[in-house]
C-alpha cells in the first residue's frame, strides 16, 4: 500500500488533474466525436473546477478512510490563487477531487479510480 503522505496534496492534484483530463479525453474521442473543436470544448466543460466541484459530491459518501484523508489533505492546502471561472471553494474541492485521482493513480489502484470515475461520469461510459 501506498503511504498517501508521502506526497504533496498539491503535487497528487497536479497529477490527478492530468490523469482525469485522459480519461475524460478517452471516453469523448470513444464516442465518436472526431471534430478536434468540439471535443476541446466538451473536454473543458468536464475539467473546470466549478464541474469538478459538482462531481465530487457523487463520491464523498463511497470513499474509504484514505481517500478521504488525501482528498481533505488537498482541499485544505494553501493555494496562491484560483481561476476566474471558479469560487475559491469550488477550486479547493475540485483539487480534492484530483488529489484522490492522482493518489489512486501513483498507488497503482486502477480499478477503484476506474470505479470512481465513472461514478463521477456516468454519461461517459
Amino acid at each position: 500500500m501506498n503511504d498517501s503522505s508521502k506526497y504533496g496534496s498539491l503535487a497528487l492534484a497536479y497529477l490527478g488533474d492530468a490523469v482525469l483530463e485522459t480519461l475524460i479525453r478517452e471516453q469523448l474521442v470513444l464516442s465518436g466525436i472526431s471534430d478536434t473543436g468540439k471535443l476541446t470544448e466538451m473536454a473543458r466543460g468536464y475539467v473546470r473546477a466549478g464541474a469538478q466541484s459538482d462531481r465530487v459530491e457523487k463520491i464523498l459518501s463511497v470513499l474509504d478512510e484514505e481517500e478521504e484523508a488525501v482528498y481533505k489533505r488537498a482541499r485544505n492546502a494553501k493555494t496562491e490563487s484560483h481561476p476566474k471561472s471558479s469560487t475559491a471553494q469550488e477550486y479547493r474541492r475540485a483539487t480534492g477531487f484530483e488529489a484522490v485521482f492522482g493518489w489512486l493513480y501513483l498507488s497503482k489502484k486502477m480499478d477503484r479510480l476506474h470505479e470512481l470515475f465513472d461514478l463521477c461520469y456516468p454519461e461517459l461510459d
